[in-house]
Protein backbone atom coordinates (compact mmCIF):
# COMPACT_ATOMS: atom_id res chain seq x y z
CA UNK A 1 0.00 0.00 0.00
CA UNK A 2 0.68 3.71 -0.02
CA UNK A 3 3.04 4.80 2.52
CA UNK A 4 1.50 8.55 2.59
CA UNK A 5 -2.36 7.12 2.33
CA UNK A 6 -1.11 4.99 5.51
CA UNK A 7 0.20 7.82 7.04
CA UNK A 8 -2.93 9.97 6.17
CA UNK A 9 -5.34 7.02 7.29
CA UNK A 10 -3.63 6.96 11.07
CA UNK A 11 -2.95 10.81 11.24
CA UNK A 12 -6.89 10.99 10.53
CA UNK A 13 -8.24 8.25 12.76
CA UNK A 14 -6.11 9.90 15.83
CA UNK A 15 -7.72 13.13 15.33
CA UNK A 16 -11.31 10.98 15.17
CA UNK A 17 -10.37 9.72 17.90
CA UNK A 18 -9.69 12.97 19.94
CA UNK A 19 -13.21 13.86 18.85
CA UNK A 20 -14.73 11.41 20.48
CA UNK A 21 -13.34 11.47 23.54
CA UNK A 22 -13.65 15.28 23.75
CA UNK A 23 -17.68 14.71 22.81
CA UNK A 24 -18.09 12.97 26.04
CA UNK A 25 -16.93 15.97 27.95
CA UNK A 26 -18.98 18.35 25.42
CA UNK A 27 -22.45 18.61 28.10
CA UNK A 28 -23.71 21.99 26.58
CA UNK A 29 -23.49 24.84 24.80
CA UNK A 30 -20.73 26.70 26.94
CA UNK A 31 -18.70 24.17 26.53
CA UNK A 32 -18.86 23.23 23.01
CA UNK A 33 -18.38 27.17 22.03
CA UNK A 34 -15.21 27.84 24.73
CA UNK A 35 -14.74 24.58 26.82
CA UNK A 36 -15.64 25.80 29.81
CA UNK A 37 -12.89 28.14 30.20
CA UNK A 38 -10.91 25.09 31.19
CA UNK A 39 -7.81 25.48 28.62
CA UNK A 40 -4.09 25.45 30.35
CA UNK A 41 -1.29 27.65 29.29
CA UNK A 42 -0.14 25.31 27.06
CA UNK A 43 -2.84 23.96 25.06
CA UNK A 44 -4.13 27.98 24.98
CA UNK A 45 -0.60 28.90 23.00
CA UNK A 46 -0.44 25.87 20.85
CA UNK A 47 -4.18 25.94 19.98
CA UNK A 48 -3.93 29.74 19.37
CA UNK A 49 -0.71 29.31 17.02
CA UNK A 50 -2.35 26.22 15.26
CA UNK A 51 -5.40 27.99 14.73
CA UNK A 52 -3.99 31.33 13.47
CA UNK A 53 -1.48 29.85 10.47
CA UNK A 54 -3.91 27.31 8.40
CA UNK A 55 -2.62 26.07 5.27
CA UNK A 56 -1.17 29.07 4.53
CA UNK A 57 2.09 28.24 6.76
CA UNK A 58 3.29 25.69 4.50
CA UNK A 59 0.99 26.43 1.06
CA UNK A 60 0.83 30.27 1.03
CA UNK A 61 3.83 31.53 2.39
CA UNK A 62 6.73 29.41 0.85
CA UNK A 63 4.62 30.08 -2.00
CA UNK A 64 5.35 33.70 -1.96
CA UNK A 65 9.15 33.02 -1.14
CA UNK A 66 9.55 30.67 -3.66
CA UNK A 67 7.83 33.21 -6.27
CA UNK A 68 8.98 36.30 -5.32
CA UNK A 69 12.22 35.80 -3.14
CA UNK A 70 12.93 37.94 -0.03
CA UNK A 71 10.72 40.64 -0.04
CA UNK A 72 7.65 38.70 0.84
CA UNK A 73 9.29 37.91 4.16
CA UNK A 74 8.13 41.42 5.08
CA UNK A 75 4.60 39.47 5.99
CA UNK A 76 6.23 37.43 8.76
CA UNK A 77 7.91 40.33 10.29
CA UNK A 78 4.93 41.94 10.75
CA UNK A 79 2.68 38.96 12.30
CA UNK A 80 5.24 38.36 14.61
CA UNK A 81 4.81 41.97 15.53
CA UNK A 82 0.93 42.00 15.77
CA UNK A 83 0.88 38.65 17.25
CA UNK A 84 3.10 39.98 20.33
CA UNK A 85 1.08 42.70 20.45
CA UNK A 86 -2.29 40.77 20.50
CA UNK A 87 -0.91 38.35 23.10
CA UNK A 88 0.34 41.17 25.43
CA UNK A 89 -2.27 44.07 25.48
CA UNK A 90 -5.00 42.19 24.49
CA UNK A 91 -5.45 38.76 25.74
CA UNK A 92 -5.64 39.01 29.54
CA UNK A 93 -8.34 41.71 29.12
CA UNK A 94 -10.47 40.17 27.08
CA UNK A 95 -10.45 37.23 29.15
CA UNK A 96 -11.41 38.90 31.69
CA UNK A 97 -13.63 41.38 30.03
CA UNK A 98 -15.39 38.25 28.80
CA UNK A 99 -15.80 36.49 32.00
CA UNK A 100 -17.38 39.62 33.86
CA UNK A 101 -19.00 40.50 31.09
CA UNK A 102 -22.37 37.94 31.61
CA UNK A 103 -19.75 34.96 30.57
CA UNK A 104 -19.55 36.33 26.58
CA UNK A 105 -18.63 32.94 24.67
CA UNK A 106 -18.46 34.87 21.46
CA UNK A 107 -17.29 37.98 20.12
CA UNK A 108 -20.83 39.36 19.03
CA UNK A 109 -21.42 38.29 23.36
CA UNK A 110 -19.05 40.68 24.54
CA UNK A 111 -19.83 43.29 22.27
CA UNK A 112 -23.46 43.18 23.01
CA UNK A 113 -22.42 42.71 27.28
CA UNK A 114 -19.89 45.64 26.84
CA UNK A 115 -22.27 48.30 25.21
CA UNK A 116 -25.63 47.07 26.03
CA UNK A 117 -27.48 50.65 24.56
CA UNK A 118 -26.35 49.38 21.21
CA UNK A 119 -26.03 45.39 22.33
CA UNK A 120 -29.04 44.24 19.76
CA UNK A 121 -27.36 45.42 16.93
CA UNK A 122 -23.49 44.92 17.89
CA UNK A 123 -24.76 41.34 17.84
CA UNK A 124 -26.43 40.75 14.50
CA UNK A 125 -23.79 43.19 12.89
CA UNK A 126 -20.64 41.21 14.07
CA UNK A 127 -22.41 37.53 13.68
CA UNK A 128 -23.21 39.36 10.08
CA UNK A 129 -19.38 40.03 9.61
CA UNK A 130 -18.27 36.67 10.92
CA UNK A 131 -20.36 34.89 8.55
CA UNK A 132 -19.33 36.90 5.74
CA UNK A 133 -15.17 36.25 6.00
CA UNK A 134 -15.28 33.47 7.45
CA UNK A 135 -17.01 31.78 4.32
CA UNK A 136 -14.35 33.41 2.62
CA UNK A 137 -11.38 32.11 5.14
CA UNK A 138 -13.01 28.62 6.05
CA UNK A 139 -12.96 27.91 1.88
CA UNK A 140 -9.13 29.24 1.72
CA UNK A 141 -8.78 26.10 4.39
CA UNK A 142 -11.31 23.72 2.10
CA UNK A 143 -8.73 25.12 -1.16
CA UNK A 144 -5.71 24.07 0.66
CA UNK A 145 -6.77 20.88 1.96
CA UNK A 146 -7.91 20.25 -2.16
CA UNK A 147 -4.97 21.43 -3.19
CA UNK A 148 -2.71 18.48 -1.41
CA UNK A 149 -5.30 15.71 -1.84
CA UNK A 150 -5.38 16.53 -5.53
CA UNK A 151 -0.98 16.36 -5.47
CA UNK A 152 -0.47 13.54 -2.89
CA UNK A 153 -3.54 10.86 -4.48
CA UNK A 154 -3.35 12.48 -7.71
CA UNK A 155 -7.49 13.63 -7.21
CA UNK A 156 -9.86 15.44 -9.23
CA UNK A 157 -10.28 19.02 -7.29
CA UNK A 158 -13.94 18.35 -6.82
CA UNK A 159 -13.36 14.75 -5.19
CA UNK A 160 -10.22 15.91 -2.54
CA UNK A 161 -12.42 18.98 -1.68
CA UNK A 162 -14.88 16.81 -0.45
CA UNK A 163 -12.07 14.51 1.52
CA UNK A 164 -10.54 17.01 2.38
CA UNK A 165 -13.10 18.94 4.36
CA UNK A 166 -14.83 15.33 5.66
CA UNK A 167 -12.51 14.46 8.77
CA UNK A 168 -12.33 18.13 10.11
CA UNK A 169 -15.95 18.46 9.96
CA UNK A 170 -16.77 15.64 11.61
CA UNK A 171 -14.34 15.77 14.51
CA UNK A 172 -15.54 19.57 15.06
CA UNK A 173 -19.23 18.10 14.67
CA UNK A 174 -18.30 15.81 17.17
CA UNK A 175 -16.11 17.13 20.28
CA UNK A 176 -16.79 21.06 19.72
CA UNK A 177 -14.04 23.39 20.90
CA UNK A 178 -12.70 21.05 23.27
CA UNK A 179 -11.88 18.58 20.35
CA UNK A 180 -10.62 21.68 18.18
CA UNK A 181 -7.86 22.72 20.74
CA UNK A 182 -6.56 19.24 21.86
CA UNK A 183 -6.10 18.59 18.48
CA UNK A 184 -4.47 22.08 17.63
CA UNK A 185 -2.07 20.72 20.47
CA UNK A 186 -1.52 17.83 18.54
CA UNK A 187 -1.32 19.40 15.07
CA UNK A 188 0.93 22.44 16.30
CA UNK A 189 3.42 19.81 17.44
CA UNK A 190 3.58 18.30 14.11
CA UNK A 191 4.05 21.33 12.50
CA UNK A 192 6.60 22.83 13.79
CA UNK A 193 8.54 18.91 14.00
CA UNK A 194 7.85 19.55 9.84
CA UNK A 195 9.32 22.99 9.48
CA UNK A 196 12.54 22.28 11.68
CA UNK A 197 13.01 18.95 9.41
CA UNK A 198 12.24 20.06 5.89
CA UNK A 199 14.16 23.15 6.08
CA UNK A 200 17.51 21.45 7.11
CA UNK A 201 17.32 18.71 4.51
CA UNK A 202 16.51 21.52 1.74
CA UNK A 203 19.28 23.96 2.67
CA UNK A 204 22.03 20.71 2.65
CA UNK A 205 20.62 18.93 -1.18
CA UNK A 206 21.02 22.67 -2.64
CA UNK A 207 24.56 22.37 -1.55
CA UNK A 208 24.37 24.53 1.64
CA UNK A 209 23.19 28.46 2.29
CA UNK A 210 26.23 29.98 0.34
CA UNK A 211 25.80 27.63 -2.67
CA UNK A 212 21.64 28.28 -3.01
CA UNK A 213 22.42 32.01 -2.58
CA UNK A 214 24.52 31.89 -5.45
CA UNK A 215 22.50 29.80 -7.81
CA UNK A 216 19.41 32.37 -6.93
CA UNK A 217 20.85 34.85 -7.12
CA UNK A 218 22.52 34.26 -10.82
CA UNK A 219 19.39 33.51 -12.05
CA UNK A 220 17.11 36.67 -10.19
CA UNK A 221 19.08 38.79 -7.90
CA UNK A 222 16.32 40.34 -6.88
CA UNK A 223 15.16 37.20 -5.48
CA UNK A 224 17.92 37.52 -2.58
CA UNK A 225 17.79 41.23 -2.12
CA UNK A 226 14.61 41.93 0.97
CA UNK A 227 14.80 45.38 -0.28
CA UNK A 228 14.67 45.30 -4.11
CA UNK A 229 12.24 46.87 -5.87
CA UNK A 230 10.35 47.32 -2.47
CA UNK A 231 8.07 50.36 -2.63
CA UNK A 232 6.64 52.19 0.80
CA UNK A 233 3.15 51.09 -0.38
CA UNK A 234 4.77 47.68 -0.92
CA UNK A 235 6.47 47.97 2.50
CA UNK A 236 2.90 49.17 4.51
CA UNK A 237 1.03 46.36 3.08
CA UNK A 238 3.43 43.59 4.12
CA UNK A 239 3.86 44.79 7.30
CA UNK A 240 0.32 46.08 7.72
CA UNK A 241 -0.50 42.24 8.02
CA UNK A 242 0.33 42.17 11.62
CA UNK A 243 -3.22 44.48 12.30
CA UNK A 244 -5.23 41.60 11.75
CA UNK A 245 -4.32 39.83 14.81
CA UNK A 246 -6.61 42.09 17.40
CA UNK A 247 -9.97 41.18 14.90
CA UNK A 248 -9.29 37.53 14.72
CA UNK A 249 -12.36 35.69 16.07
CA UNK A 250 -10.91 32.55 15.79
CA UNK A 251 -7.55 33.42 18.12
CA UNK A 252 -9.36 35.84 20.17
CA UNK A 253 -11.94 32.99 21.09
CA UNK A 254 -8.34 31.19 22.73
CA UNK A 255 -7.79 34.19 24.97
CA UNK A 256 -11.55 33.88 25.80
CA UNK A 257 -11.16 30.29 26.98
CA UNK A 258 -7.83 30.57 28.82
CA UNK A 259 -8.53 29.17 32.07
CA UNK A 260 -7.14 32.28 33.73
CA UNK A 261 -5.56 36.05 33.35
CA UNK A 262 -2.40 34.41 35.19
CA UNK A 263 -2.15 31.23 32.50
CA UNK A 264 -1.54 34.38 29.63
CA UNK A 265 1.81 35.23 30.24
CA UNK A 266 3.17 31.73 29.77
CA UNK A 267 1.39 31.08 26.74
CA UNK A 268 2.25 33.96 25.25
CA UNK A 269 6.18 33.01 25.72
CA UNK A 270 5.24 29.63 24.29
CA UNK A 271 2.75 30.60 21.29
CA UNK A 272 5.30 33.71 20.14
CA UNK A 273 7.87 30.94 20.00
CA UNK A 274 6.43 28.42 18.39
CA UNK A 275 5.62 31.24 15.90
CA UNK A 276 8.71 32.27 14.97
CA UNK A 277 10.49 28.87 14.61
CA UNK A 278 7.37 28.53 12.11
CA UNK A 279 7.61 31.17 9.98
CA UNK A 280 11.11 30.78 9.79
CA UNK A 281 11.02 26.92 8.74
CA UNK A 282 8.36 27.92 6.26
CA UNK A 283 10.22 30.59 4.92
CA UNK A 284 13.35 28.91 4.65
CA UNK A 285 11.47 25.83 2.61
CA UNK A 286 9.97 28.39 -0.38
CA UNK A 287 13.19 30.58 -0.36
CA UNK A 288 15.76 27.46 -0.69
CA UNK A 289 14.04 25.50 -2.18
CA UNK A 290 13.80 27.47 -5.17
CA UNK A 291 17.57 26.95 -5.51
CA UNK A 292 17.53 22.72 -5.51
CA UNK A 293 14.37 23.02 -7.57
CA UNK A 294 16.00 25.23 -10.41
CA UNK A 295 18.50 21.75 -10.84
CA UNK A 296 15.92 19.55 -11.14
CA UNK A 297 13.75 21.71 -14.23
CA UNK A 298 10.78 18.68 -14.85
CA UNK A 299 10.12 18.99 -11.13
CA UNK A 300 10.06 22.54 -10.92
CA UNK A 301 7.77 23.21 -13.69
CA UNK A 302 5.28 21.60 -11.59
CA UNK A 303 5.92 24.22 -9.01
CA UNK A 304 6.21 27.07 -11.31
CA UNK A 305 2.62 26.14 -12.32
CA UNK A 306 1.07 26.73 -9.23
CA UNK A 307 4.07 27.83 -6.03
CA UNK A 308 1.93 26.63 -3.28
CA UNK A 309 2.71 23.44 -3.91
CA UNK A 310 6.30 23.81 -2.92
CA UNK A 311 6.18 22.17 0.10
CA UNK A 312 4.19 19.42 -0.95
CA UNK A 313 6.83 19.07 -3.89
CA UNK A 314 9.57 19.34 -1.65
CA UNK A 315 8.50 16.50 0.84
CA UNK A 316 7.68 14.21 -1.96
CA UNK A 317 10.86 14.28 -3.62
CA UNK A 318 13.17 14.71 -0.92
CA UNK A 319 12.19 12.45 1.49
CA UNK A 320 11.17 8.34 1.93
CA UNK A 321 7.63 7.64 1.56
CA UNK A 322 6.78 7.12 4.99
CA UNK A 323 8.36 10.53 6.39
CA UNK A 324 6.74 12.54 3.73
CA UNK A 325 4.03 11.10 4.64
CA UNK A 326 4.20 12.44 7.94
CA UNK A 327 5.65 15.91 6.79
CA UNK A 328 2.37 16.24 4.32
CA UNK A 329 0.15 15.23 7.36
CA UNK A 330 2.10 18.93 8.66
CA UNK A 331 0.08 20.30 6.26
CA UNK A 332 -3.10 18.77 6.80
CA UNK A 333 -2.73 19.46 10.43
CA UNK A 334 -2.45 23.06 9.36
CA UNK A 335 -5.10 23.59 7.27
CA UNK A 336 -7.40 21.59 9.95
CA UNK A 337 -6.23 23.54 12.95
CA UNK A 338 -7.89 26.49 11.69
CA UNK A 339 -10.35 25.69 9.23
CA UNK A 340 -12.13 23.64 12.35
CA UNK A 341 -11.93 26.41 14.92
CA UNK A 342 -13.69 28.85 11.49
CA UNK A 343 -16.57 26.75 11.19
CA UNK A 344 -16.89 26.90 15.15
CA UNK A 345 -16.82 30.09 15.35
CA UNK A 346 -19.48 30.53 12.57
CA UNK A 347 -22.10 28.06 14.15
CA UNK A 348 -21.42 29.90 17.26
CA UNK A 349 -22.34 33.13 15.94
CA UNK A 350 -25.19 31.05 14.13
CA UNK A 351 -26.77 29.76 17.53
CA UNK A 352 -25.64 32.37 20.06
CA UNK A 353 -26.04 35.44 18.18
CA UNK A 354 -29.22 34.53 15.87
CA UNK A 355 -31.07 31.12 17.31
CA UNK A 356 -31.22 31.90 20.79
CA UNK A 357 -31.95 35.80 21.27
CA UNK A 358 -33.80 35.81 18.43
CA UNK A 359 -35.85 32.77 17.55
CA UNK A 360 -35.77 30.61 21.07
CA UNK A 361 -34.67 32.06 24.05
CA UNK A 362 -35.87 29.76 26.11
CA UNK A 363 -34.21 26.81 24.72
CA UNK A 364 -32.57 24.23 26.56
CA UNK A 365 -28.77 23.48 26.17
CA UNK A 366 -29.29 20.41 24.48
CA UNK A 367 -31.40 21.93 22.21
CA UNK A 368 -28.74 24.55 21.71
CA UNK A 369 -25.89 22.07 21.30
CA UNK A 370 -27.72 20.21 18.54
CA UNK A 371 -28.23 23.51 17.12
CA UNK A 372 -24.76 24.47 17.56
CA UNK A 373 -24.01 20.81 15.44
CA UNK A 374 -26.34 21.83 12.71
CA UNK A 375 -25.00 24.99 11.91
CA UNK A 376 -21.61 23.64 11.69
CA UNK A 377 -22.79 21.40 8.82
CA UNK A 378 -24.25 24.37 6.86
CA UNK A 379 -21.27 26.96 6.95
CA UNK A 380 -19.19 24.06 5.87
CA UNK A 381 -21.51 22.94 3.14
CA UNK A 382 -21.71 26.83 1.81
CA UNK A 383 -17.45 27.11 2.14
CA UNK A 384 -17.30 23.72 0.24
CA UNK A 385 -19.12 25.28 -2.33
CA UNK A 386 -16.86 28.87 -2.67
CA UNK A 387 -14.15 27.04 -2.76
CA UNK A 388 -15.12 24.66 -5.82
CA UNK A 389 -12.98 26.70 -8.08
CA UNK A 390 -9.75 24.99 -9.37
CA UNK A 391 -8.23 28.18 -9.54
CA UNK A 392 -8.58 29.49 -5.89
CA UNK A 393 -5.34 30.80 -4.24
CA UNK A 394 -5.05 30.03 -0.67
CA UNK A 395 -3.10 33.31 -0.11
CA UNK A 396 -5.65 35.13 -1.87
CA UNK A 397 -8.72 34.22 0.43
CA UNK A 398 -6.93 34.60 3.53
CA UNK A 399 -5.41 38.11 2.81
CA UNK A 400 -9.21 39.31 2.22
CA UNK A 401 -10.71 37.71 5.04
CA UNK A 402 -7.93 38.69 7.22
CA UNK A 403 -8.07 41.85 6.27
CA UNK A 404 -12.26 41.67 6.65
CA UNK A 405 -11.51 41.09 10.50
CA UNK A 406 -8.98 42.96 11.16
CA UNK A 407 -10.69 45.97 9.81
CA UNK A 408 -14.01 45.19 11.03
CA UNK A 409 -13.54 43.83 14.92
CA UNK A 410 -9.66 45.17 15.67
CA UNK A 411 -10.20 48.74 16.19
CA UNK A 412 -13.45 47.82 18.06
CA UNK A 413 -11.98 45.07 20.15
CA UNK A 414 -9.02 47.53 21.34
CA UNK A 415 -10.35 50.65 21.90
CA UNK A 416 -13.33 48.98 23.92
CA UNK A 417 -10.57 47.11 26.23
CA UNK A 418 -8.79 50.69 26.74
CA UNK A 419 -10.81 53.55 26.38
CA UNK A 420 -14.04 54.23 29.24
CA UNK A 421 -15.10 56.88 26.94
CA UNK A 422 -15.97 54.44 23.84
CA UNK A 423 -19.77 54.06 23.07
CA UNK A 424 -22.05 51.33 21.73
CA UNK A 425 -22.87 53.60 18.83
CA UNK A 426 -18.87 54.52 18.30
CA UNK A 427 -18.52 50.45 18.00
CA UNK A 428 -20.96 50.41 15.44
CA UNK A 429 -19.89 53.19 13.20
CA UNK A 430 -16.36 50.85 13.68
CA UNK A 431 -17.18 48.35 12.85
CA UNK A 432 -19.55 48.74 9.54
CA UNK A 433 -16.90 51.03 8.35
CA UNK A 434 -13.87 48.95 8.49
CA UNK A 435 -15.67 46.15 6.58
CA UNK A 436 -17.34 48.42 4.05
CA UNK A 437 -13.90 50.21 3.37
CA UNK A 438 -12.80 46.13 3.14
CA UNK A 439 -15.33 45.33 0.51
CA UNK A 440 -14.88 48.43 -1.57
CA UNK A 441 -10.85 48.67 -1.64
CA UNK A 442 -10.24 44.70 -1.76
CA UNK A 443 -12.32 45.19 -5.13
CA UNK A 444 -10.78 48.30 -6.61
CA UNK A 445 -7.13 47.91 -5.44
CA UNK A 446 -6.70 51.77 -4.93
CA UNK A 447 -3.05 52.46 -5.40
CA UNK A 448 -2.02 48.61 -4.22
CA UNK A 449 -2.15 49.51 -0.99
CA UNK A 450 -3.31 45.67 0.86
CA UNK A 451 -7.04 47.13 2.14
CA UNK A 452 -6.06 46.11 5.80
CA UNK A 453 -4.72 49.51 6.28
CA UNK A 454 -7.35 52.07 5.42
CA UNK A 455 -9.89 49.92 6.70
CA UNK A 456 -8.59 49.96 10.14
CA UNK A 457 -7.54 53.65 9.99
CA UNK A 458 -11.06 54.86 8.81
CA UNK A 459 -12.63 52.22 11.41
CA UNK A 460 -10.55 53.95 14.46
CA UNK A 461 -11.27 57.65 12.93
CA UNK A 462 -15.69 56.50 12.61
CA UNK A 463 -15.47 55.27 16.53
CA UNK A 464 -13.26 58.18 17.59
CA UNK A 465 -15.75 60.57 15.91
CA UNK A 466 -18.79 59.25 16.92
CA UNK A 467 -17.76 58.08 20.22
CA UNK A 468 -16.90 61.69 21.20
CA UNK A 469 -20.12 62.82 19.77
CA UNK A 470 -23.11 60.34 21.93
CA UNK A 471 -22.67 59.82 25.54
CA UNK A 472 -21.52 56.16 27.34
CA UNK A 473 -23.79 54.22 29.53
CA UNK A 474 -23.06 54.23 32.93
CA UNK A 475 -23.68 50.78 33.17
CA UNK A 476 -20.87 50.20 30.46
CA UNK A 477 -18.26 52.51 32.37
CA UNK A 478 -19.09 50.13 35.13
CA UNK A 479 -17.76 47.32 34.10
CA UNK A 480 -14.60 48.87 32.52
CA UNK A 481 -14.01 50.15 35.65
CA UNK A 482 -14.30 46.62 37.30
CA UNK A 483 -12.37 44.98 35.21
CA UNK A 484 -9.28 47.36 34.87
CA UNK A 485 -8.81 47.60 38.75
CA UNK A 486 -9.15 43.08 38.62
CA UNK A 487 -6.69 43.35 36.59
CA UNK A 488 -4.73 45.87 38.48
CA UNK A 489 -4.48 43.57 40.94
Amino acid sequence: MNPILITFALYLGGMLLIGVVASRQTKNLDDYILGGRSLGPVVTALAAGASDMSGWLLMGLPGALYAAGLIEGWIAIGLILGAWANWRFVAAPLRAYTERAQNALTLPDYFAARFPERGRALRILAAVVILLFFAIYSASGMVAGARLFESTFAMPYSTALWAGAAVTVLYTLLGGFLAVSWTDAVQATLMILALIITPIVVISVGGGIDVSLATMSAANPARVDAFGGLTVIGFISLMGWGLGYVGQPHILARFMAAESVTSITAARRISMSWMVVCLLGAMTCGFFGYAWLSAHPEVKAIVDANPERVFIVLAQQLFNPWIAGVLLSAILAAIMSTLSCQLLVCASALVEDFYKPFVRPAASGSELLWMGRIALLVVAVVAITLAMAPESRVLKLVSYAWAGFGAAFGPVVVLSLYWRRMTGAGALAGMFTGAITVLVWGHYQFWGLYEMVPGVALASIAIVLVSLATAPQVESERLFARVWKELEH
